[in-house]
């Protein structure tokens, strides 16, 4: 199946080809990294306070930045992870320094480790010792405790739900919102968006060879719902969320049936649709309206979920 490219928003649609997508493989990834590295932001980086901590546990040490506007006290976070197919990118994340600056929250950023040097479980392991370190040490960190969301884009976003998920199962701190830009949670893209094979930036080709890195050639069916949100039976008591998704993502499909899911476990889910939006369209047209209308979406709920003013 191919997707019709009018479909995608006006002001998202100049440079949005079929060139513009990822090409993954092992051989040729750590070039990649170092391209991405080196692209330039789109937008200009907010003025926040930036302090670095490494968090130590059984695995070894993972590196953390807390981003803030403020140093006012008891603090609501959010713990963040970064987008890139579980095999990019890194904490130096520029959507979470905004959204520290913008809502006066502080916003942990997790450089979690990466496939497939890293496959999982080490991510969510980061991720979990992460989750442990804020809640335990929040007082001294100048963060209230109990007023702690997770979210992230992409496989930061499936990162968060497989971690809401192993919170639940091991009795772990409560979580105020899962926030989820267009996950990255289902490994087997058996959906009609997920059968389309030319999108822009991360397409179906793309999105398994990134899957068989992370979950290190694990058969589809038989991975773990922590490393795939969408293999998992049970979704109730989970906490709400809010999932974000354009109509032209490769994850269109499973990200609105992952919304429906929730809602039918009894877990409140807001499911904020954006017609024309394909795969990180928003980094590369932040300017665009459906890229401000995506952000508006994604403080409001971080800002209702953490009882803070937005900007």
């Amino acid at each position: 199946m191919k997707l019709d490219y009018n479909r995608i928003d006006p002001e998202l649609r100049e440079g949005a080809t079929e060139e513009l997508a990822l090409r993954v493989d092992r051989a040729g990834l750590n070039a990649l990294r170092e391209a991405l590295a080196a692209a330039p932001s789109a937008v200009a980086e907010p003025p926040v306070i930036t302090r670095r901590h490494e968090v130590e546990a059984e695995g070894g040490k993972t590196t953390v930045f807390l981003y803030r506007k403020s140093d006012r006290p008891d603090q609501p976070c959010l713990l963040w992870f970064h987008g890139g197919g579980y095999i990019l990118g890194d904490a130096d994340d520029n959507r979470a320094k905004q959204l520290a600056y913008d809502l006066d929250i502080t916003v942990a950023s997790v450089d979690y480790r990466l496939a497939p040097e890293h496959p999982f479980p080490a991510g969510l392991e980061d991720a979990w010792n992460t989750l442990l370190w804020l809640h335990g040490e929040g007082d001294r960190l100048g963060i209230n405790p109990d007023c702690l969301a997770i979210g992230g884009t992409s496989a930061g976003a499936g990162l968060a739900a497989g971690l809401a998920l192993k919170a639940r199962d091991a009795q772990g701190p409560r979580l105020k919102l899962q926030l989820l830009l267009y996950p990255m949670i289902d490994n087997l893209h058996a959906t009609e968006s997920g059968q389309i094979d030319n999108h822009p930036v991360w397409n179906q080709a793309t999105s398994f060879a990134a899957w068989e890195m992370y979950l290190g050639g694990e058969p589809g069916e038989a991975a773990s719902c922590y490393a795939a949100a969408a293999r998992a039976d049970d979704l109730s008591r989970l906490p709400p969320a809010h999932i974000c998704v354009g109509t032209e993502d490769l994850f269109y499909d499973e990200d609105v049936d992952y919304a429906r899911r929730l809602n039918a476990a009894g877990v409140p889910c807001e499911l904020a649709v954006f017609p024309g939006l394909y795969h990180a369209g928003d980094v590369f047209h932040p300017q665009a309206g459906v890229s401000q209308r995506l952000m508006a979406s994604v403080k409001l709920a971080l800002a209702q979920a953490l009882g803070v003013a937005g900007n």
